[in-house]
């Protein structure tokens, strides 16, 4: 079902060198201090309105998440303002039952992407453990695996379950993340979990594109995490840049599942993702 953003993955390197992270200068490191300061003050915050927030919530509208959803779209788009990086997205959610299927380029993803609609990551069970990161992925409500043949039919009730509930998982059919500068092939199997009878008959897969553009004199590369490319260098770098490039969502046209199998549902997102990405 995809690997998680800034998880551990079977990393994709790509055919050239990867990318030196450059040095922060003096200004760098005051930007690597106040924008850091801004972003995980704004990230605490938003952890601790949440939980008071989700509990009225769950008071008049169940498993959904029609508050805390938008919520952390609010906070993540107020990140991106406070990173400085340039943010634009065409096309609008799809309405009625669905998941959300997107190309995959690194941990900056968990911000765009929860900034373009209210959405819940798909990851590997394990990452529930990870020191920190299992705070924030518990309270978005991350759906977790575990690639394990005798939990597969509990799981996919979960997805049932959550997708009835009206939650939107997000899906990595790459596998893995990217230099931010291609679209790699689909793996198939994901998408059997889209057929399941316990689904609503209604249900649609919705493709996105997220496409980076690096700052200008900065490698195209720049905002990809991928290879073997530390998470604390790579976050620094970013932090650093004086003056950030900017991201493109894309929004695709929702592929209805019936009278789909998982080798075609898997090819028209692909191809629509693609499309959308070589638009830049």
């Amino acid at each position: 079902m995809g690997d998680p953003p800034g998880g551990s993955r079977h990393a994709w390197y790509g055919d050239d060198p990867i990318p030196a992270h450059p040095r922060p200068t003096a200004l760098g490191w005051l930007l690597v201090a106040t924008r850091g300061f801004g972003i995980i003050s704004v990230l605490l915050i938003g952890v601790l309105l949440i939980l008071p927030l989700r509990g009225i919530e769950r008071l008049f509208a169940g498993p959904r998440r029609p508050v805390t959803g938008p919520w952390v779209q609010g906070v993540c788009r107020l990140c991106l303002w406070i990173l400085g990086l340039g943010w634009h997205r065409e096309g609008q959610p799809l309405r009625g039952p669905g998941a959300v299927v997107a190309n995959h380029s690194g941990w900056l993803d968990i911000l765009v992407l929860n900034a373009a609609m209210p959405v819940f990551f798909v990851s590997k069970a394990e990452v529930a453990g990870w020191p920190g990161i299992n705070i924030l992925t518990r309270v978005t409500n991350t759906h977790f695996v575990t690639r394990d043949p005798k939990l597969a039919r509990a799981q996919a009730q979960e997805f049932a379950e959550r997708t009835r509930a009206g939650h939107r998982l997000l899906f990595f059919p790459e596998g893995t993340s990217t230099d931010s500068r291609r679209v790699l092939p689909f793996k198939p199997t994901l998408f059997q979990g889209f057929l399941d009878p316990a689904l609503p008959e209604d249900l649609a897969i919705q493709p996105l594109t997220a496409v980076y553009h690096a700052p200008k004199g900065r490698d195209p590369r720049f905002y990809g995490w991928f290879g073997n490319m530390g998470l604390g260098p790579h976050l620094l770098s970013v932090l650093a840049q004086p003056r950030q490039g900017s991201v493109t969502v894309r929004l695709l046209e929702p592929i209805p599942v019936a009278g789909e199998n998982r080798k075609t549902l898997s090819q028209k997102a692909e191809t629509a993702i693609r499309e959308g990405f070589e638009k830049g």
